[in-house]
C-alpha cells in the first residue's frame, strides 16, 4: 500500500470520458493511455482529435490498445492516429507461429496517466456507449482519479505492457519518481496477468472478503466468479457480514447473464443479497468493504478477468473516499430490484436447461 495519495471519485461514465478528454487537452509533456476497446465513432473521433492536438503542442503521446478488443475498429482510424504523431501500439497482434494461443491474451486494462501527475483508472473504454451517449442507451460506469506516489506503479505497469511484444519503451527518462504526497489515501495498484497459478486480482477480492468487519458491496457487469470466490462470499456471510451484489438487469452479453444466474442459488441460500440494476446497462466494476476500502479497476468477476486477462485494479484505503463510494452504491441500490430465492427458483425449465448446456464454456467468457 502506497501512502499519501488523493483519490477522487468519478461516479458516471460521461464524467469519466469528459475528465479524460480534459486531461488530454491540458497535458504539457507526456500522456500514457491504455484501453481495451477504442471505437471510431463520435467519442473515438473526439479522442483522436485531442491526441493530435496534444502532439502539436509538443506532448509525447503513447497509446496502447488491445488488438482483439479493437478488432472491429478500422485500420484507417489507427493509421490516422499514427500519422498525427502518436506512438500507437497494438497489444498482442496476430502471431500464428504461436498457434491459437495468442487469441487468449487480452489487455483489458483501462487507464490514462497525464504528465505523471494524475491518472484515471476505471472500467470505461473509448466509445459512445462508454462515454454515456451511446445509441443503445446510457451505460453505468465509474472510475477514480489518482494523484500522488501511486502513479509511479501505474507508469511501470504501462511500460511492462508496452514491452510485452518486444518493443523498446521510448520515454523511460520521463517517468515520475519520488512524487510528493497529495492526500491521506493509501493506494495499492494490482497488475493482474494471465496464466498464473494464483490470480492477484482474485486474491485481492478474497482477502477483502476475509477482512471485512461488517459489510461488503460489489458492483460488476459480468458475474462468473468461480468456486473460490463463491466460497469466500459464503464464509463472509456466515461470519455475519452483510454482502450485497449489484448485477445488470440487461446485459450487453446475454449469455453471461444467463450463466451468472447459476451462481444465484448458493449465494441467496446463505443470505447474500443480489440486486439487478434497472434502466442502465451496468458496466462499473467496484467493490466497497466496511465503507473504508474500495477497489476500482478493469476486472470483472469472471474467469477471463480473474485468470486470463491483463487487468488493473486500484485498492483505495480512505474513509472519506469510502463514504462517497457508499453513497454511490446507495443510489444504485435505489435503482435496482432485489432478487429473492423464491423468485429465482421459479425460473423456467428452459432457462435451467440452457444454464446446463452452456456452462462448459463459462470459463472462456
Amino acid at each position: 500500500m502506497i501512502k499519501d495519495n488523493r483519490a477522487t471519485l468519478i461516479p458516471d461514465g460521461g464524467e469519466y470520458f469528459t475528465a479524460l478528454i480534459n486531461g488530454i487537452n491540458r497535458a504539457e509533456r507526456l500522456l500514457l493511455l491504455e484501453f481495451y476497446i477504442i471505437r471510431s465513432d463520435q467519442a473515438g473521433a473526439l479522442f483522436a482529435q485531442s491526441l493530435a492536438a496534444a502532439v502539436r503542442r509538443g506532448v509525447r503521446v503513447l497509446l496502447l490498445y488491445d488488438y482483439i478488443g479493437s478488432f472491429d475498429t478500422s485500420t484507417d482510424y489507427f493509421r490516422r492516429i499514427r500519422e498525427s504523431g502518436v506512438l500507437c501500439h497494438p497489444f498482442n497482434p496476430p502471431a500464428f507461429r504461436r498457434g491459437l494461443g495468442w487469441l487468449d491474451r487480452r489487455d483489458h486494462r483501462k487507464m490514462a496517466v497525464m504528465d505523471g501527475v494524475w491518472a484515471l483508472v476505471g472500467g470505461g473504454n473509448i466509445g459512445n456507449e462508454y462515454s454515456g451517449h451511446g445509441a443503445v442507451g446510457k451505460w453505468r460506469d465509474a472510475g477514480v482519479i489518482i494523484q500522488g506516489p501511486a502513479l509511479t506503479k501505474l507508469c511501470r505497469l504501462f511500460k511492462e505492457t508496452w514491452e510485452h511484444d518486444g518493443d523498446p519503451f521510448p520515454v523511460a527518462e520521463h517517468f515520475p519518481e519520488n512524487l510528493p504526497g497529495q492526500g491521506d489515501a493509501g493506494i495499492g495498484i494490482i497488475g493482474g496477468t494471465p496464466h498464473h497459478l494464483s490470480s492477484a486480482i482474485r486474491r485481492s477480492f478474497r482477502l477483502a472478503l476475509a477482512g471485512a468487519s461488517f459489510g461488503v458491496q460489489i458492483m460488476t457487469p459480468y458475474f462468473l466468479p468461480g468456486p473460490r470466490l463463491v466460497r469466500s462470499m459464503i464464509r463472509a456471510a456466515r461470519r455475519g457480514i452483510r454482502v450485497r451484489i449489484i448485477l445488470p438487469a440487461v446485459s450487453d452479453v446475454p449469455l453471461v447473464r444467463l450463466l451468472s444466474r447459476a451462481y444465484y442459488h448458493p449465494l441467496l441460500l446463505e443470505g447474500i443479497e443480489i440486486y439487478e440494476r434497472q434502466q442502465l446497462v451496468l458496466h462499473a466494476k467496484v467493490m466497497l468493504v466496511d465503507d473504508h476500502w474500495s477497489i476500482f479497476g478493469s476486472a470483472n468477476l469472471d474467469h477471463r478477468s480473474l485468470l486470463r486477462n491483463y487487468e488493473l485494479g486500484a485498492i483505495i484505503d480512505s474513509p472519506e473516499f469510502g463514504r462517497q463510494v457508499g453513497e454511490m452504491f446507495q443510489g444504485d441500490l435505489e435503482q435496482s430490484r432485489r432478487i429473492t430465492l423464491d423468485e429465482h427458483e421459479q425460473r423456467g425449465r428452459m432457462v435451467r436447461m440452457l444454464e446446463v448446456i452452456f456452462s462448459p464454456i463459462a470459463r472462456f467468457l
